[in-house]
């Protein structure tokens, strides 16, 4: 199956009945890591899993083991990128490809900067401000 590279957020939930209507959980952590805003429209995919009556049948030697993507920038990597949010933390966050995110301490929310990555880890890479941009840049 072909992921698109605009996907939000991946989550497996059940599909609930409620007042004549079919309804889905978003988990609320979705709402605070992720892009999805309250009361905004998304488009939704929804792709089976197996029941617990029909358990997934797993085959170890003739299915490769899935890799984790790599994560899409690399330590030294350069980039120009506006600051989106500032965490818990008080350190500048931006999103780059899919969504992943990179910490950039020292930033503030809508500031623009060209940053180098200092750290990758697998869903998370941190970086150190490099140049502050104008927004006319």
């Amino acid at each position: 199956m072909k992921i698109s590279e605009e996907l939000e957020c991946l989550f497996s939930a059940a599909i609930e009945e409620q007042d004549g209507s079919y309804v889905i959980d978003v988990p609320e952590r979705e709402l605070q890591l992720g892009d999805l805003q309250e009361g905004e429209t998304y488009r939704v995919a929804l792709v089976s899993s197996p029941t617990q009556s029909e358990p997934e049948q797993v085959e170890t030697r003739s299915q490769p083991q899935r890799e984790p993507p790599e994560p899409p920038v690399e330590e030294g990597e350069t980039r120009e990128v506006e600051i989106e949010d500032i965490g818990e933390q008080g350190d500048g966050i931006t999103r780059v490809e899919r969504g992943f995110v990179v910490i950039v301490p020292d930033t503030k929310e809508s500031e623009r900067v060209k940053i180098e990555i200092t750290d990758v880890r697998q869903n998370v890479a941190f970086a150190e401000v490099v140049e502050r941009l104008s927004y006319y840049e």
